[in-house]
């Protein structure tokens, strides 16, 4: 019973966020790598937590309530800091879910080692544990998500100080937790009623974030592969701005930079096509030519170089979600 108090309600919170993600913009093997990669921070935090608590000789409450949030908040945001960098999180519900399902592994070890150190403890402490302690780690950890994909896309500050507000806040929220400042239960049932609140305006702005982007993304990627595929580009400043390039690359390079920039607009439709597809109900498959689309866009993308693709910047945009619709494809073609 206490087992099932403990795991069952961080479960089932993050299968209904998976539910709720109508374009199916995270799989199911990335969530089960991502809640393992909880666990095994969890792991890390039992021994970086032991290891500190006797070396700063402080006592361990003081340590739980003002040490332990900092470790086990920075050992959980490792990996959203390398998702972020690897641009593998397009919306805000990218970072939401996935933060979810990293503190959802940490709270399946840690619950499953308390459960082994007190498995005659009460069920009011399993509800405490599952409900509160388990939610707050989700919750805490889709904040640091949710607020650095939101800073990140609206500046361009480094990714540390991206990183750095939510840090912060998780640390707060999960040391003030520690504090039992309130009843338990009492804080358990503010978890239970804040946290949904906050993930279902997440989930309603990056919704709405996502179909604006759809919309307006499809109609210009479309008229500029169109204009490319038709040679039309010659009556257009666009073809004034491409002919240019001719008197500062050499041809080949020139010819790699159009069949690049050909290749990713094809790829950004057929992304915001599937996505569509999925939100209507579909699941379209990959196509056998997907790979070697893929392979052929790193092969021009080396061999222009990053000056060619600065180069190709004003018709790219190649700002995170449109190098994330792309790493999407990539992933469905595995």
């Amino acid at each position: 019973m206490g087992y099932l108090l403990g795991l069952a309600p961080v479960v089932l919170f993050l299968a209904a966020l998976l539910y709720l993600d109508s374009y199916k913009l995270i799989g199911v093997k990335a969530v089960l790598i991502t809640i393992a990669y909880g666990a095994g921070a969890a792991i890390g935090a039992m021994f970086a937590n032991g290891w500190l608590a006797n070396a700063l000789n402080i006592g361990w409450e003081p340590y739980t309530r003002y040490g332990a949030p900092f470790v086990e908040e920075f050992l959980k945001a490792c990996f959203l800091i390398y998702l972020l960098k690897a641009n593998k999180l397009g919306f805000s519900v990218d970072a939401a879910i996935r933060g979810f399902a990293i503190g959802a592994g940490f709270a399946l070890v840690e619950n499953l080692y308390y459960l082994h150190l007190r498995p005659d403890a009460s069920p009011y402490l399993w509800v405490i544990r599952g409900f509160g302690t388990a939610l707050m780690h989700g919750g805490a950890t889709s904040i640091v998500g949710i607020l650095s994909k939101e800073m990140m896309d609206r500046s361009v500050k480094p990714l540390a100080l991206t990183i750095l507000p939510g840090l912060c806040l998780a640390v707060i929220i999960h040391s003030m937790f520690n504090h039992f400042l309130l009843n338990p239960l009492i804080s358990t049932l503010l978890i239970l009623i804040l946290l949904p609140v906050v993930i279902l305006i997440v989930y309603r702005r990056s919704e709405g974030a996502t179909r604006e982007w759809l919309g307006v993304g499809f109609d210009s990627d479309q008229s500029l592969f169109e204009m490319i595929t038709t040679g039309s580009l010659d009556e257009m400043k666009i073809g004034v701005y491409l002919r240019s390039l001719e008197d500062r690359f050499p041809g080949e390079v020139v010819a790699d930079m159009l069949c690049y920039l050909r290749l990713h607009l094809e790829l950004s439709i057929r992304a915001k096509a599937t996505m569509i597809m999925r939100d209507a109900g579909f699941t379209p498959p990959p196509g056998e030519e997907l790979k070697e689309q893929i392979r052929e866009l790193h092969f021009l993308e080396k061999s222009i170089g990053k000056t060619g693709r600065l180069a190709l910047h004003p018709f790219l945009h190649n700002r995170a979600k449109d190098l994330w619709q792309v790493e999407r494809l990539e992933s469905s073609a595995e």
